[in-house]
């Protein structure tokens, strides 16, 4: 379907629903589901505030003056979501898509030392020819390492990721008492100590507890990103 109908959009995104027309700017495929992601345009626009119109929006990032994960993006249309590094030029702003309780995904601007860093959850691993394996991350990238590397990994680990150099800097196990947060559903936002896992059969059906200060809330592991150790490896808050 070509078009998106402001009364469907994603009831997160920051756009008015009875005012400003019928239509609403639809994501291009991207890296992004729909519903987990909004265009640049309305990033652009109605969160950062760097334009007051369609117009002007689609003006600024035409011209290139945005980067998504260190790349220039032209088209208004492309999807940004949970963990991208949106830098504008111009200003040398730089900002990271952060899960949050009210907004659902939120900017957050960091240090440029952090601009080249990702957080990447992996979703998924395979064996690929010359006894390699590939990692699948939550972003659509992909990655493929020795066997002897790849098996370190496994599914729902991060990693901090360099966007420059296309590789690993750090591995973040999904376990017992690390540091995580939630990045979908009611408790989005939500960061804490894994107190809990319950694995089942099913991938959907297993659960986590995190745990901060005196509050538990418990999701499925699907919504669960490590962020860290003890504490998050980047700036996230």
């Amino acid at each position: 379907m070509p078009h998106l109908r402001r009364a469907v959009s994603p009831a997160w995104w920051p756009i008015p629903r009875k005012v400003g027309g019928v239509w609403a700017v639809k994501p291009a495929p991207g890296p992004h589901s729909l519903r987990r992601s909004m265009p640049l345009a309305v990033l652009v626009r109605d969160v950062l505030r760097y334009a007051k119109t369609l117009r002007e929006a689609r003006y600024i990032v035409a011209r290139g003056y945005i980067k998504v994960d260190g790349r220039v993006r032209r088209e208004y249309k492309f999807p940004v979501g949970v963990m991208d590094v949106v830098e504008v030029v111009p200003t040398g702003e730089v900002y990271r898509l952060v899960p949050d309780p009210v907004s659902y995904i939120k900017p957050v601007q960091i240090p440029s030392d952090e601009a080249d860093l990702k957080l990447l959850r992996i979703e998924g691993k395979n064996y690929v020819s010359g006894n390699r394996i590939q990692l699948h991350f939550h972003d659509g990238r992909n990655l493929i390492l020795p066997a002897d590397v790849g098996l370190r990994f496994k599914t729902f680990d991060s990693v901090v990721y360099s966007i420059s150099g296309k590789s690993v800097r750090q591995h973040i196990p999904f376990k017992l008492g690390v540091q995580s947060m939630v990045f979908d559903g009611s408790n989005v936002g939500f960061m804490g100590t894994v107190v809990e896992i319950n694995w089942t059969l099913k991938r959907r059906l297993s659960t986590v507890a995190l745990k901060s200060g005196e509050e538990v809330k418990r999701t499925i592991l699907d919504y669960v990103m490590p962020v860290g150790e003890s504490a998050p490896i980047l700036k996230l808050q």
